[in-house]
């Protein structure tokens, strides 16, 4: 998938993955290629995308080491392939929503 058709489709929606049958975690992809992150724990990291040799290339807040998915459409939705570890197991679209996603706010005291 391209990054044009990858922004056009994802664009300002959370998308919520799974893989093998459980739930994984949830993306919210931003204006000017920003995406917000979370495991589904409230804590969630801020980062950006971008295309490097037709890969999808993911930098977050707190890992600066690009992480780069093959992305496909399928008549379900999404599917992902981690390509920094191709062993990975795929990740699949279960959902998309309109609104952000959930974060809890920074904690507070010792």
């Amino acid at each position: 998938m391209s990054a044009e058709a990858f922004d056009a489709y994802t664009r300002g929606k959370t998308f919520y993955y799974g893989s093998a049958g459980a739930a994984y975690g949830a993306e919210e992809y931003l204006p000017d290629r920003r995406v917000r992150w979370s495991f589904l724990d409230g804590k969630c990291q801020e980062g950006y995308w971008y295309e490097e040799a037709g890969l999808i290339c993911f930098v977050y807040e707190n890992q600066p080491d690009p992480q780069c998915w093959s992305f496909t459409r399928s008549g379900a939705g999404l599917i992902a392939r981690f390509e920094n570890d191709p062993a990975q197991t795929e990740l699949y679209e279960v959902e998309q929503s309109d609104e952000p996603l959930m974060c809890l706010g920074p904690e507070i005291g010792v």
